[in-house]
């Protein structure tokens, strides 16, 4: 029984200072993998990388990590625009089967998806705020985003008729699509001034805009989006993503 029981702190002995081993290896790990990550996107800040499954060193000798969550902050995304950029606030992608180089140079994720938000206040810059000619006399463009309800975004419209010494703002609740990488804003119907004939064509010019959200990390891609409070919501989804090298 003595034996029995020296032999069974030994195992309890031994199995704690395997998991004190593997948390430190994996906090080191996920330490190094955020500073690789923040200089192969060129990240003003370093990212939050969290590596999930336990034990972690049994999936380091595989070659794989099971699940990889990376959260970053503030993220500057191109627009297809020359040097123009977006900003997306908050970038959260899970990834899975994560395979890495031996000397751990290069990783590539075999799925991701994950979600990002852009604010109405960044989208808003894709709209038109300069005055345009929508009718005779008649000038319109975009003064602000806000959450329409229903997944909907209401476009607050500045229309002026100087000779009538009239500014009003219009309303228009417009749906919000994903298409070829590019968040589309379309309205549903046509704010009306009156007796003012608005023609149709010309006020979409205003009222209907898109916004090019390119070079993610890894090469995702958007997949939807949704008009939110604050912002759009936006997933995003990816396969054979490279995190590093």
């Amino acid at each position: 029984m003595r034996a029995l029981r020296i032999f069974l702190i030994v195992v309890v002995i031994i199995g704690a200072l395997f998991v004190i081993a593997d948390r430190v290896a994996v906090h080191f790990a996920e330490g190094e993998a955020a500073d690789k990550l923040r200089t192969t996107e060129n990240l003003a800040a370093t990212p939050d990388v969290s590596i999930k499954g336990f034990p972690f060193l049994t999936q380091v000798a595989g070659g794989s990590l099971d699940d990889v969550e990376v959260g970053i902050k503030d993220y500057e995304a191109a627009t297809g625009n020359g040097a123009e950029k977006i900003r997306i606030d908050d970038l959260q992608a899970h990834m899975k089967g994560v395979e890495f180089s031996g000397d751990y140079s290069s990783a590539t994720a075999a799925t991701a998806t994950g979600t990002a938000t852009v604010s109405y206040d960044e989208l808003l810059k894709t709209a038109k705020s300069e005055p345009t000619p929508v009718a005779p006399g008649v000038t319109a463009r975009v003064v602000g985003l806000s959450d329409g309800g229903n997944g909907k975004i209401k476009v607050a419209v500045e229309v002026k008729v100087p000779a009538l010494k009239l500014q009003k703002t219009l309303y228009a609740l417009s749906s919000v699509t994903v298409q070829d990488n590019k968040v589309k804003v379309h309205a549903d119907n046509m704010p009306s001034l009156g007796g003012i004939d608005l023609a149709e064509n010309r006020v979409r010019e205003i009222t209907d805009f898109q916004q090019a959200i390119d070079q993610l990390p890894g090469g995702i891609q958007l997949d939807t989006v949704q008009a939110a409070q604050d912002g759009v919501d936006i997933t995003v989804k990816g396969s054979h993503v490279k995190l590093a090298g």
